[in-house]
């Protein structure tokens, strides 16, 4: 149950450092208190956690002499992490360097100069980006105090966690501002000066946009800041409560894309406690279709949803396709199956199911099972039946088509033909996956485009081959099917008829 309590850049040390674990705690069976020292050295294929540029210490080779203390909430499902109120006490670090964790300084005072203190301050109160280090801010005296011996210790708090990281470079620039969605957070981030050529200045921007957007669209972030920091090569993404290792080239496109998405992470699987190891759609997936929803907001129109389902279809139709409901360490090495599976097609599962049961309904569903599994550990079956139970449907032929099979939808018009007052529009199923069929029918001298749906239950009682019938006039001159792409269809050539 240690496994993910503490985690620096996906390296997982805790477990070497608790040693023999104790039995799993029954809720409210009180605290756990674990000091170490950290007796360890670098590890061997370090590759590009090599210091770089002033690169952020995120190697374990450097973590801080000291001690570090975590208070314990037992979870009542011991089987992957629980909730944690983790302090962690850096000593001695150099004042030269800034540090960011997850939680919140609880020394400011200690550490930060009163200049810095009130630029800090003032971005808590501010909607726009505030400089609090800028370049000739740095360095001891000037963004941090004199401290001890040319050394200061940080203090951190973060409660309600499920993982714990931090990073430190005397490089840092570090901006910040004010998060607002009926309640307020902290947005930080930091970086080193040459990553400005990678649009870095725009991170706080980025970042404040993410966590207010998404507390919109899901429900209100919980914790007091969220830290953008710029890592190491190897961190690419990666997500821990409160703070998110961003590292690698990237463009204004590219960075918030990537900051969404590990801010996406705050909500699944940071509250809502999933198990990624074996089904990692359950947040990878999730954190997908939401970072979607923000980058269509950013940038006015982008369509991500387009992106990833091209990217599933492309795969589906390799034949290389592995199903979701598979244990994460079972998928087939060396192909693209796991990504497509816990990223792309859940992304694209979750915009069929919204099509399916109407925005409002879809909504309503999404932010229940976040009620419901906050500070939880919900299994995929929890998922599934919030859906159910908050749309009043039976899904099962749903789970079952996208979830446990690699089957494919292919429906195709093959014909319309007018016989006096009406006409016969002919739809075959000729892949595997049942679906609606949502028709959109046009008419001569018509500007209204006319909606019909053949129901999923003809396909679900084994029909191969069903035919709709609509008045022949006016002419009609244009049939197709699901227009709007909610549905991925393996082969949109046959979604048309007519011009």
């Amino acid at each position: 149950m240690f496994a993910r309590l503490v985690k620096i850049c996906s390296i997982v040390f805790v477990a070497c450092v608790l040693g023999a674990v104790p039995p799993a705690l029954a809720a409210d069976d009180g605290i756990v208190r674990v000091k170490s020292a950290y007796p360890f050295g670098s590890p061997s294929k370090a590759g590009s956690r090599k210091p770089e540029d002033g690169a952020p210490e995120l190697d374990p080779s450097g973590w801080p002499k000291g001690d570090f203390g975590a208070l314990l909430i037992a979870s009542p499902a011991p089987v992957w992490p629980g909730v944690y109120v983790v302090r962690g006490r850096f000593e001695k670090q150099p004042t030269l360097s800034l540090m960011s964790s997850a939680g919140e300084v609880k020394n400011a005072n200690e550490v930060l100069t009163p200049a810095v203190r009130e630029r800090l301050a003032a971005a808590r109160r501010s909607p726009e980006v505030v400089h609090i280090v800028a370049e000739g801010d740095r360095g001891a005296g000037k963004s941090t105090t004199l401290g001890a011996g040319g050394k200061v210790t940080w203090l951190f708090d973060a409660r309600n966690v499920r993982d714990f990281a931090w990073g430190t470079s005397d490089k840092y620039l570090w901006d910040a501002t004010q998060a607002a969605f009926g309640d307020t957070a902290t947005i930080n981030s930091f970086y080193r000066p040459s990553r400005v050529a990678w649009a870095w200045d725009q991170s706080a921007r980025y970042a404040k946009h993410a966590i207010e957007f998404l507390s919109g669209f899901l429900w209100p972030y919980p914790y007091p800041q969220m830290t953008a920091l710029d890592g190491v090569v190897s961190c690419s993404g990666m997500e821990y409560p409160m703070i998110t290792c961003i590292g690698g080239q990237r463009d204004t496109l590219a960075l918030y894309s990537v900051t969404v998405h590990e801010f996406g992470h705050m909500w699944f699987p940071m509250q809502v406690g999933s198990d990624e190891k074996r089904h990692a759609w359950q947040d990878e997936g999730l954190t997908r279709f939401n970072q979607a929803q923000a980058m269509r907001s950013f940038f006015g129109g982008y369509d991500l949803e387009r992106i990833v389902r091209d990217a599933y279809l492309g795969f589906a139709r390799s034949g290389d396709e592995v199903e979701l409901m598979r244990h994460g360490d079972l998928y087939p090495v060396g192909t693209d199956a796991y990504s497509v599976a816990s990223y792309q097609k859940m992304a694209t599962n979750m915009v069929a199911l919204r099509a399916l049961l109407g925005d409002d309904v879809f909504m309503k569903a999404y932010g229940e099972y976040g009620r419901r599994w906050t500070s939880k550990h919900p299994t995929p079956y929890d998922f599934f039946h919030t859906f159910d139970d908050v749309s009043g449907r039976d899904l099962s032929w749903f789970w079952r088509t996208w979830f446990y099979e690699t089957w494919t939808l292919d429906q195709a018009i093959t014909d319309v033909q007018s016989s006096g007052d009406s006409a016969t529009i002919t739809v075959e199923d000729r892949g595997l996956a049942p679906m609606p069929v949502r028709l959109a029918i046009t008419r001569q001298g018509e500007t209204r485009v006319e909606r019909r749906e053949i129901p999923v239950d003809v396909w679900l009682r084994g029909e191969r081959r069903a035919t709709l019938r609509v008045p022949a006039s006016p002419k009609i001159t244009k049939v197709e099917i699901d227009p709007e792409n909610a549905f991925p269809d393996i082969d949109r050539t046959n979604n048309r008829w007519g011009r």
